[in-house]
Parts: C-alpha cells; sequence; structure tokens
C-alpha cells in the first residue's frame, strides 16, 4: 500500500514527481501530496482522491524547488481527507510514510504533553514531531533521525525532507521496501523501482533496518545499528513502457491478455524441454528431505497455494498445511524438523505474509519463496527463489501473476515428488508436456472474451453470485467470487460444490446467478450433480466446462461458457481466465474503477 517518491534534482521535481506517483497508482490509494523545499521554507500540496485532483491543486498554485518529495496514501490512520494526506509537516521537516506506526499513540501522547499541536489523526505526523523537536533544539537532521528510529515501532519507510537543509533527504526502512536510486548530478528514493524507472536504472535496495541520507552526489546508508554500510547496486530492467495499457482499456485487461506470453516465459524458466525434465533456479536444493509442506499466503496467491496442496499431496505424497498469513504466527503452529514452509506473494512485501516467513525461520524450517519480485524482501531471506515472471502487474486485482504461481507451483511439485521418488521419468514427461501446453490453452480459453462479454449482462443485476467447483476447481470458484467482489462490488461467494447442501442451498432463488466451474473429467457428475440441484430450486446457472461437458449438462442453464479441453494439471490456469473476464466486463458494465477499486491496495505492507 502507499507510494513514496523523493528526488534531489538538478531542475524543478514537482512535475518529475506526480510522473513518479502516477507509476505507484497501481498499489491502490485515497489521497496524495508533494512537498519541496524553496527559499529557506517547505511548501506542499494535498489533495483528496485520485492524482488528478493533486495535479489541478499544482496547476492552480504550482510548487518550486529542486528537492522534494511526494505521496499516495491508503488510508490506516484516519479517514482519507486532506488533512491527513501526506505528506506531513512541521516547520521544520515535511515527510511521507508507507506502513505503521504501531506506538504512535503513547508517542503522540507524549508529545502533547510537550506542547506539540497536531495537524491530523494519523500515526505518520509523530514521526515529523519527533524529528522536528530534535531539530529545533538544534540537533542535525542526521543525528535527529538516528535518534528517532529506535523509538518506532512498527513497519515503516520514511522520507524526510528538512527546510535548513534543501540538499539532503533522509530515508529509513523497517518492514516496508524503500530503494535508492542512482543519477547524474541527481539522487533519488522510491517504494521500488518502477517508481524510479523513468529517473534511473541504478538502484540499491535498503536492507531491513537501513537508513540513508542522500544528495546530488550519491547516498550514505547505515544499517539498525547506525554503522556505516554499503548495499550493491543493480540494474533494475524496469522501464516506463512496462506500465503502459497500449491498445487495452485498462491495466487489468491488458494483464489478463498477457498470460499466454508470461505463463510461457515463467514455465520457460522451470522445463528443460530437451530432457523433458523440471528444474528449479537451485538444482542443488535437496527436497529429499522434506516431510511436511506449509504453504502461507494472502488472497488469490491463497488460492494459488490452495490449488498447490492437491498438487503436493497427489503428485508428492507430502502432507500440506495451507494457512492464511494474517493467522499463521498467532495460532502459534508446531512446526516439525524437516518441514518446507513456502511462502507466495506478488510484490514479496506483503506484511503479514513476510511475518509469518520469519516466524517459520525462527522454528528452524526451510523457506521457499515464490514471488514477482526478485529482489523484494521475501526473496532475499529465502532459501529457494522460485520467481515468476510475470511482468509489473499494475492493476490491484491480481491476474497474471495467479497463473504465473500456479505454473510455477505445478513445476515445484513435480520436482518434490521426484525428489521423493513418486515419479517416474515417463510421467514427468507427460508432466512436462501438457505444462508446455498451457500457455496456448490460456490463449484458447482468450477466445471467447466476446462471448463472456456478451452473458456478462445476466450477472450485472445481481446482489448475491455463488461460485461452485470440486477439487482444483474449488480453488477456482474461491478465486472468482474474489475478483467479482474486487472489482465489480458483487457480493459473491466460492463454495465447494459438495457443500452447497450443508447450507448455501438456502440463498438459492431466480435472483443468485451460480456460477459452476467443472470441466470434463473424474469430477464432473458429481459437480453437475449439485449444479442440477440449483437449477431445481429455480437457480440461474452459469456453466464454464469444455465442449464435451457443455454437451452433456448444458441444457436449462442460463448460459455457458466454452473452454479448450485440457489435461487436469494445467485446468486450474486455463479456468483462471474466463472468472477473470467475467469479473473484469462485469466491472465494466457497472462503470467501476477496474484498475483502482475501492478500499484496495496493490501490496499491503501493514498487518
Amino acid at each position: 500500500m502507499c507510494g513514496i517518491i523523493g528526488i534531489i534534482g538538478k531542475d524543478q521535481v514537482a512535475e518529475r514527481l506526480v510522473d513518479g506517483l502516477k507509476r505507484l497508482e497501481y498499489r491502490g490509494y485515497d489521497s496524495a501530496g508533494v512537498a519541496t523545499v524553496h527559499d529557506g521554507r517547505i511548501d506542499r500540496r494535498r489533495a483528496e482522491g485520485k492524482l488528478n485532483n493533486l495535479v489541478k491543486e499544482l496547476g492552480q498554485s504550482p510548487l518550486a524547488g529542486t528537492t522534494g518529495i511526494a505521496h499516495t496514501r491508503w488510508a490506516t490512520h484516519g479517514a482519507p481527507t486532506t488533512s491527513n494526506a501526506h505528506p506531513h509537516a512541521t516547520g521544520e521537516v515535511a515527510l511521507v510514510h508507507n506502513g505503521i506506526i504501531e506506538n504512535f499513540k503513547p508517542l503522540r501522547d507524549e508529545l502533547i504533553a510537550r506542547g506539540r499541536t497536531f495537524d491530523s489523526q494519523t500515526d505518520t505526523e509523530v514521526v515529523a514531531h519527533l524529528v522536528s523537536e530534535l531539530v529545533e533544539q538544534g540537533v542535525a537532521p542526521k543525528e535527529a533521525v538516528a535518534q528517532v528510529l529506535p523509538r518506532l515501532h512498527g513497519a515503516f519507510a520514511l522520507a524526510i525532507l528538512f527546510k535548513s537543509h534543501p540538499d539532503m533527504l533522509i530515508g529509513a526502512r523497517l518492514g516496508s521496501p524503500l530503494v535508492v536510486g542512482y543519477g547524474d548530478g541527481e539522487t533519488f528514493l522510491g517504494s521500488d523501482a518502477l517508481a524510479l524507472a523513468p529517473l534511473t536504472q541504478r538502484i540499491a535496495y535498503l536492507d531491513e533496518g537501513d537508513w540513508v541520507v542522500i544528495t546530488k552526489d550519491g547516498a550514505e546508508i547505515f544499517d539498525k545499528d547506525n554503522n556505516p554500510v554499503e548495499r550493491p547496486v543493480t540494474i533494475s530492467g524496469v522501464s516506463g513502457a512496462m506500465i503502459d495499457k497500449g491498445n487495452h482499456r485498462h491495466f487489468m485487461q491488458k494483464e489478463i491478455y498477457e498470460q499466454p506470453v508470461v505463463v510461457a516465459q515463467t514455465l520457460k524458466a522451470y522445463l528443460q524441454r530437451m530432457d523433458d525434465r523440471v528444474s528449479l533456479p537451485i538444482p542443488d536444493f535437496d527436497l529429499s528431505t522434506i516431510r511436511r509442506v506449509t504453504i502461507v499466503a494472502c488472497g488469490t496467491s491463497f488460492y494459488a497455494g490452495m490449488v498447490a496442496r492437491y498438487w503436493f499431496e497427489q503428485f508428492a505424497r507430502v502432507p500440506v498445511d495451507l494457512d492464511f498469513a494474517s493467522e499463521f504466527r498467532y495460532r502459534e503452529p508446531v512446526m516439525e524438523e524437516g518441514g518446507l514452509a513456502l511462502f507466495i506473494s506478488q510484490s514479496g512485501e506483503t506484511a503479514d505474509t513476510l511475518a509469518a516467513l520469519r516466524y517459520a525461520r525462527a522454528q528452524g524450517q526451510k523457506i521457499a519463496v515464490v514471488v514477482n519480485v526478485p529482489t523484494s524482501s521475501m526473496a532475499r531471506e529465502a532459501d529457494l527463489l522460485l520467481p515468476t515472471h510475470a511482468g509489473p502487474e499494475i492493476g490491484v486485482a491480481s491476474t497474471k501473476a495467479f497463473t504465473c504461481q500456479l505454473a510455477v507451483l505445478a513445476a515445484f511439485a513435480a520436482n518434490l515428488a521426484r525428489a521423493k521418488g513418486k515419479l517416474s521419468a515417463k510421467d514427468e514427461k507427460e508432466i512436462v508436456r501438457h505444462l508446455a501446453e498451457a500457455p496456448a490453452a490460456i490463449n484458447g480459453a482468450l477466445a471467447y472474451d466476446e462471448a463472456i462479454e456478451a452473458m456478462a449482462h445476466h450477472i450485472v443485476p445481481a446482489r448475491d453470485v455463488l461460485y461452485l467447483g470440486r477439487g482444483t476447481d474449488y480453488p477456482l470458484a474461491l478465486e472468482g467470487a474474489l475478483k467479482l467482489k474486487e472489482i465489480s462490488y458483487i457480493h459473491a461467494e466460492g463454495y465447494a460444490a459438495g457443500e452447497m447442501k450443508h447450507g448455501p442451498i438456502a440463498l438459492i432463488d431466480e435472483l443468485v446467478p451460480v456460477i459452476c466451474i467443472a470441466p470434463s473429467g473424474p469430477l464432473f457428475e458429481k459437480t453437475v450433480s449439485n449444479m442440477q440441484e440449483v437449477q431445481a430450486r429455480g437457480g440461474k446457472v452459469v456453466l464454464i466446462s469444455d465442449y464435451d461437458g457443455v454437451q452433456a449438462a448444458g441444457e436449462g442453464c442460463l448460459a455457458t461458457i466454452t473452454m479448450p479441453k485440457v489435461h487436469p494439471l494445467i485446468a486450474p490456469m486455463v479456468y483462471a481466465v474466463p472468472v477473470q473476464l467475467l469479473a473484469y466486463h462485469v466491472a465494466v458494465l457497472k462503470g467501476t474503477d477496474v484498475d483502482q477499486p475501492r478500499n484496495l491496495a496493490k501490496s499491503v505492507t501493514v498487518e
């Protein structure tokens, strides 16, 4: 959540700061602001809502200055108002903050008792006052920040601007990412490399607990103990073109259509087609001793983990636990020796998942991470990094990251099965063949986009929608319901098809569409039986199946969506497409903000 950019430049920075915020819109936000230092004073502009409102403010009242910071905020403490928008400022400093200051209340009370006055409801403003108070007493900015950081409990990325030092910014991170960018006579801070893409490709990732002083000439980095340290400068490889919608109406639509390519790119890293074998990025990582797998994730990534549980247990015969990251460490799970903890995240910065990773590490588990950002916090803390190759995903509702996660998890399950002696060379060859077919099959599913768009009109009037599936189609039902909720704001729930008669069937009437995900195969007849129970009670059914399934059970349905006939292994990747497209077209028809749905953030960096 939230986005940060800071620039110490040679030219005026306000316009470039706003451009950087535009590249961070994918994270989700509800207000935005910019601050610069110029002619011995700090000046700022803030606005509720979308960036266009901030642009209007700047148009009416421009900001001068070659040093500045900017922020997009997703509300945690305090409503999404202008007064709560960042940057927060005192007479001496202005700062922006991602994350959460858990002990802000006692700090705020302490500051008020000393006569400090607060203008917002946010946790962030206490940091501005703590730093400012020391600077006002004559403490140098570096020393002031060094004194304040240990007092902050929680998760934060900070960028701080000083009235009396216009040639300097200070940044800090703890549990929330921050990168330093190096330019020609300019230096930058950003939430991620994408924010800095048009400014520089030369970046350094701050480690946990690091803080940094940047000037035009470069950066001076300190660790959590205030010792000077060096962090490697890398070439990010991220370009501004990566966030161009091209000919698509929305980023989400573009990313749905990118899935054949990005799944192919991802599988290319895991399939050895010459000898029909699956591989790992770290080939000598020993999986043979793994006795149990614990999968931890949030949201869409959790549903990818649900699919993987079927694969790990069926192929490798290894027991699997599956937990929501937000609940995992609070039940203090017992993690036995010889276990592998597998964490799935698009961003690699999700606070709940990162905290769970560190708990598992403390319990002696080997750590594997499936992530789309190979330089993220989770990636850097993994024993086994399993990168997806989806590229930047701008739409808040995950699409291509999900299918790439499934591709990686399928390959990983096959690797685990081989290591455990449960996969013959013949079966491995079959798995490689079927996975290699996935990009073409996904492309085949996209061919039904117009038909899905046409039937989306049936879903738009609904207040409630149910999704049903069995086996690996059950997580797809959950994912389909989540997508519809996220971007159309229609209440939707996913259920295991056999559970319908244990309660949810009471909800069925002619006003509740029921989406049944049922490819032909061993579980088809049982799912169709549940579908017929719905129809018998007046429910309107949309059947998503292949040609054989539609022919066998399509009679009496409100609508049918025909998918290519595929092997069950790759069916979750293929059937993700129609549930994504259905949610997308319903949302477009309802006129909601598809790419940035209300109240949601792309990267959730607070618990």
